[in-house]
């Protein structure tokens, strides 16, 4: 299909009122992703301080410098957000100074500490996704 990469852009046009609008787009770089670097001037990228979250971040990086390229020219990277940070861990420390060469002043000064509340989160709303689905069975009969 010809221009699929542009059809979040095109569905979008009537947003332009709005100071902000915020894509949250998964951890692939699939046609989902594609659609939102399309449609966005400004990147926000969340990264975990781990080794394997660097060689992602590598192949994100790719993927905006040839959408900037080909597809968008406004494209830029606004910030860097570091997650799951554990100042005890040697990996964590090393990853954001890596991180603090390359990116300089686009790397947020807060770090989000890892906490295991925010691991245990995705599991609860699907906890309560099957409670609630259980009730609405339950009102249907």
């Amino acid at each position: 299909m010809a221009g699929r990469e542009f059809l979040l852009k095109e569905t979008t046009e009537g947003l332009k009122k709005f100071d902000y609008v915020f894509i949250d787009c998964p951890p692939s770089l699939g046609l989902l992703t594609l659609n939102a670097l399309t449609t966005a001037q400004k990147v926000y990228i969340p990264l975990q301080t781990e080794f394997l979250a660097l060689q992602g971040m590598t192949k994100l990086l790719e993927t905006i410098k040839i959408v900037k390229k080909r597809l968008n020219k406004d494209l830029e990277i606004t910030g860097i957000i570091v997650m799951r940070f554990d100042n005890r861990k040697n990996l964590n420390r090393e990853v954001v100074e890596k991180i603090k060469e390359y990116f300089g002043n686009k790397l947020f000064n807060t770090l989000i500490r890892d906490n295991i509340s925010l691991a245990e989160a995705p599991s609860l709303v699907k906890l309560f996704l099957n409670i609630n689905l259980t009730v609405m069975e339950l009102k249907i009969i």
